[in-house]
């Protein structure tokens, strides 16, 4: 097999690889239509079980509105602002309806900022807390609270802000459900005081989760690999992370108790998840109601608060924000894996470690991406020398090998047994041009999962006209250099001799460049950077073989002269 039919295989073989991975990303688990009629209203999970508090059901409210309460509808709304989060409260039953991100932009070139949670329309997606109990009331999913301001903003001399939301129950339960959000973070802190007035002790435990209406991935192209995985995750000591898609989720309904752990909704670059106090027990489960709304949540231990006491609840925080790296590893335990590298992950994450350093020295992804594909290929110099110096000898030995097959005609064994002889004689090992392209797909690929999957790349602008690498290149001028790359380095290949390899080569840079015009520039500009770095490499040890000054012989031809 000579070498040029090798390169092709390396080609088409990635080629496949980037295609297999975005048709699994866009095809392989497509929502499909649920039937309401089927699917009963779910009751709210119970609370872990114990030895002296035995789980009990509870309905879907926990508590019973008044006609006020009906009356009142959602209830009015909250707006809390921080530096790094805009909040929309609804005073019925505490319920963040709304999240926006003020730090990132919906496209690179609109200044209004990405909403992350949202209620209204087809799209909904809100993150939901409050207190089930077994008997009375409790401020559940559906209480209406009341607040002492309707607008709530971070000073410039603060570093926290406190949002407290107030419910009293007819027999003299009040609770205080408070909302903490600080300074240069995306953690909001939830947790309850109670005061019982009563003469008789009351109890509920807390409830978390959050509920959002099953949504399509797709972007418009299968082949951009920003389609990344979106729906609910679950982290336990057992199973550091566990991906749940809408489907599974209508196919079966999770339990799981256990210390720890969090569950979240995750989409491509951007994250909500429910932390829970880490020193208890808690119930993590999913569920699907019959408006179609997927949830995902936790439920924690009882709250005994005695007569005439006042006890406070454990806190439980919420994520709500990109998929950052150093604050996902800050907020809790295994949230960093959201950063989904795939199978890869032991590549990726160092390349992203290294990439994240030498931006910090220049201050621009796309240098940082440029400075990362320099260092990628002095690791892998030696490997591509080989490479590079087989195929320079395959390429001078062009005219010999074409002899051959004139010589053998259609007679397969006879040319296949004299070009193994020539390779002999010449010491041409024909596997030595692909053998260390092949090691190198996999580092390839692994970039290409950092590229995708980082949120710090998102929007980040290079120079000229590109301004966001998370994008497709605007006018197409990158795929159109890597595509010119490819033909550059077909002319210092060795041609096949067979004339369909010869066809396929040809047309090969010009598929790349049609499928890489949907790729972010930031992929690209990876390519032609490699391509770039390696034509300069392989011209110079080209012209050296053909030169006759890099032969396998050379080395003992001088040592015998000495």
């Amino acid at each position: 097999m000579d070498n040029a039919r090798l390169f092709l295989y390396s080609a088409l073989a990635i080629l496949g690889l980037l295609l297999w991975t975005a048709w699994q990303q866009d095809f392989g688990s497509e929502p499909v239509p649920m039937q309401a009629e089927q699917q009963a209203e779910s009751p709210v999970a119970a609370p872990p079980s114990s030895a002296d508090e035995p789980a009990v059901a509870i309905g879907p409210t926990g508590s019973s509105p008044s006609a006020a309460d009906t009356a009142a509808g959602r209830g009015e709304t909250v707006e809390v602002r921080t530096d790094l989060l805009h909040l929309e409260i609804s005073t019925r039953g505490g319920e963040i309806v709304a999240a926006w991100l003020p730090e990132h932009r919906v496209e690179a070139d609109e200044p209004a900022p990405f909403q992350l949670l949202a209620q209204g329309g087809e799209r909904v997606y809100t993150a939901q807390s409050g207190l089930q109990t077994a008997e009375g009331e409790a401020p559940g999913l559906d209480a209406l609270y009341d607040v002492p301001a309707r607008r709530y903003t971070l000073g410039e001399t603060q570093d926290e802000l406190v949002v407290p939301l107030t419910w009293t129950s007819p027999e003299g339960v009040t609770v205080t459900k408070r909302y903490t959000l600080r300074r240069d973070s995306y953690v909001v802190s939830v947790d309850y005081q109670i005061d019982n007035a009563t003469d008789r002790a009351w109890r509920a435990y807390p409830l978390v989760q959050l509920s959002r209406l099953p949504v399509e991935t797709s972007t418009g192209s299968f082949l951009l690999g920003a389609q990344s995985f979106t729906g609910a995750v679950l982290s336990t000591p057992k199973e550091k992370y566990r991906k749940i898609d809408f489907e599974e989720m209508r196919e079966d309904s999770l339990s799981v108790e256990t210390q720890a752990g969090w569950a979240g909704m995750m989409e491509h670059y951007f994250l909500s998840a429910w932390i829970p106090e880490p020193n208890l027990k808690h119930r993590y489960y999913t569920q699907v109601r019959r408006n179609q709304r997927h949830v995902i949540g936790a439920t924690s231990p009882w709250i005994n608060v005695a007569a005439g006491q006042r006890a406070e609840s454990p806190t439980q925080r919420l994520y709500l924000g990109p998929k950052d790296q150093d604050r996902l590893a800050a907020a809790a335990d295994n949230l960093e894996l959201t950063v989904d590298y795939g199978l890869l992950t032991v590549i990726s994450k160092p390349l992203f470690w290294l990439l994240k350093m030498i931006h910090s020295l220049v201050g621009n992804w796309g240098w940082a991406i440029v400075l990362l594909t320099l260092l990628i290929k002095i690791v892998f110099y030696k490997l591509s020398e080989t490479s590079y110096r087989s195929m320079a000898r395959m390429r001078k030995m062009q005219p010999k090998m074409a002899a051959l097959k004139e010589r053998h005609g259609d007679d397969r064994q006879a040319l296949n047994q004299a070009m193994m002889e020539l390779y002999k004689k010449e010491k041409i090992n024909p596997l030595g041009g692909c053998l260390p392209i092949l090691i190198q797909i996999p580092v390839f690929i692994a970039l290409y999962w950092v590229l995708m999957e980082s949120v710090e790349l998102r929007h980040a602008p290079f120079m000229l006209w590109i301004q966001d690498l998370s994008a497709q290149d605007p006018y197409y001028v990158l795929p159109i250099l890597m595509g010119i790359s490819m033909l550059v380095q077909q002319r210092l290949n060795p041609a096949p001799l067979d004339p369909i390899q010869q066809k396929v080569m040809m047309f090969l840079p010009i598929i790349f460049t049609v499928f890489f015009l949907f790729f972010p520039a930031g992929l690209v500009l990876y390519w032609v950077t490699n391509n770039t770095l390696s034509i300069a490499q392989q011209a110079i040890i080209t012209r050296r073989v053909e030169r006759g000054e890099d032969t396998p012989n050379k080395g003992k031809a001088g040592k015998g002269k000495k």
